[in-house]
């Protein structure tokens, strides 16, 4: 007996209608980022480890989940967990004229426990922003994501902000926070009992009751900013306020990734589990680049998940799959070249046509055209060819074959 093949553990296949959610979920993601000036990007799907190695050696990315190889060249390859390593790595090679404003979209993978929202291979809408410290760039990458949620319809959201600092500022709170773990470190989880010096700042943002009651009263880096980086988030905050976009301030946000700097923010869904309620965010990584080995440039980005996103629209009821997947659907009795001829023309015109196959019978073509969602039928006979308006069930119309691709264009008001 032939293997029964499924998709592997953490992954999943996405068919038709839901497929249609995706496709209309990148189609407005990227309306809206060319509104913003920013240029797609088409990135590999995997890279030399070290690209990813840099992301910092605490975090679970780098530590545990990434799934690399080894490559037939004896290159040491991992699929890509994250979007913005990689678009410093292109910064660097291919030399863009700053500020560089790119959009992306595609899968991402991490080796991790599957549950709802969370999957080994996921896929990612996302941002970045290279080689400009203005912090109104901070503001506009915060506003794409929010002006994203809100054409989604997604209302139950929270952005929590704060500022990790910089080069300047941190070291000295770093010093300061490993102390004051160290002291409480048989308070700590299991996890992060032995890694405080790490990345002490990492044990704010653990989930687990011991940390979190252990970190309660831990010294925040928003207290102890150095002047430029108090400046900079001061200007953050003022371009939101002139937005209207509204956050919470949350010295504890850290997020999983070590590069980053200064404004760092996260959108929080209501309607997502507690454990798992990130839909998305992201921040800056003024350091990245040059640990590339680029001169030091400045960045700013976001990657929102696209499965957490839809999830978080069905607890609300909004974005659902396009109705009107087709515009009409072509139903022939007279031997099937009229219908291969006719779809033709109309695909040509702009109309969004599909066919029954297989000579069937007309109520089972009829009955294809009422499950394609169609708002069409054009059915030909040996007595002529009639449209019908599917969803009312309204009386056919007659239609001369010279007129037909005018006559449906015009009902559609395709121009």
């Amino acid at each position: 007996m032939a293997p029964k093949f499924t998709a592997p553990k953490g992954t999943f296949d996405v068919l038709g209608p839901e497929s249609a959610r995706y496709e209309a979920l990148v189609a407005l993601f990227a309306q809206l980022a060319h509104r913003y000036g920013f240029e797609l990007i088409v990135q590999p799907m995997f890279e030399d480890v070290g690209v990813f190695q840099r992301l910092g050696g605490s975090t679970d990315v780098v530590r545990k989940e990434m799934y690399d190889f080894e490559d037939k060249g004896g290159r040491h390859i991992a699929l890509r967990p994250e979007g913005t390593a990689q678009a410093a790595r292109a910064f660097l090679e291919h030399h863009p004229t700053p500020p560089w404003k790119v959009w992306y979209v595609g899968p991402k993978f991490r080796y991790d426990r599957p549950q709802k929202g969370r999957y080994r291979q996921h896929h990612e809408v996302g941002v970045e922003a290279i080689g400009t410290n203005d912090a109104d760039v901070d503001v506009e990458v915060i506003s794409l994501a929010t002006d994203f949620y809100a054409a989604l319809g997604v209302t139950r959201l929270k952005l929590r902000l704060t500022s990790l600092g910089d080069n300047v500022c941190r070291p000295a709170y770093r010093a300061e926070l490993e102390a004051f773990l160290t002291e409480r470190r048989d308070q700590l989880c299991g996890e992060h009992r032995d890694r405080i010096s790490e990345n002490p700042m990492r044990i704010l943002d653990c989930k687990r009751a011991e940390c979190v009651a252990a970190t309660k009263d831990a010294p925040h880096m928003i207290d102890r900013l150095c002047e430029p980086c108090t400046v900079h988030f001061a200007r953050v905050r003022a371009g939101l306020d002139a937005a209207g976009i509204a956050y919470v301030i949350d010295p504890s946000l850290v997020r999983g990734l070590d590069y980053y700097t200064r404004t760092t923010f996260e959108f929080e869904a209501a309607a997502l589990e507690s454990a798992q309620n990130a839909a998305g965010g992201g921040g800056r990584y003024d350091g990245l680049i040059e640990q590339l080995g680029g001169a030091p440039t400045p960045g700013i980005g976001f990657g929102l998940g696209i499965e957490r996103i839809l999830i978080a629209c069905d607890a609300e009821g909004v974005f659902p799959a396009p109705a009107d997947r087709l515009d009409a659907f072509v139903v022939d009795t007279t031997g099937g070249d009229a219908a291969r001829d006719v779809a033709r023309e109309l695909r040509v015109a702009g109309v969004r046509v599909d066919r029954a196959f297989d000579n069937r019978s007309f109520k089972s073509q009829m009955t294809a055209a009422l499950r394609s969602g169609a708002r069409f039928a054009v059915v030909i006979e040996d007595a002529g060819i009639t449209v019908r308006t599917l969803a009312e069930k309204g009386e056919p119309v007659a239609v001369d074959r010279a007129n037909l691709v005018t006559t449906l264009t015009e009902r559609l008001s395709i121009k």
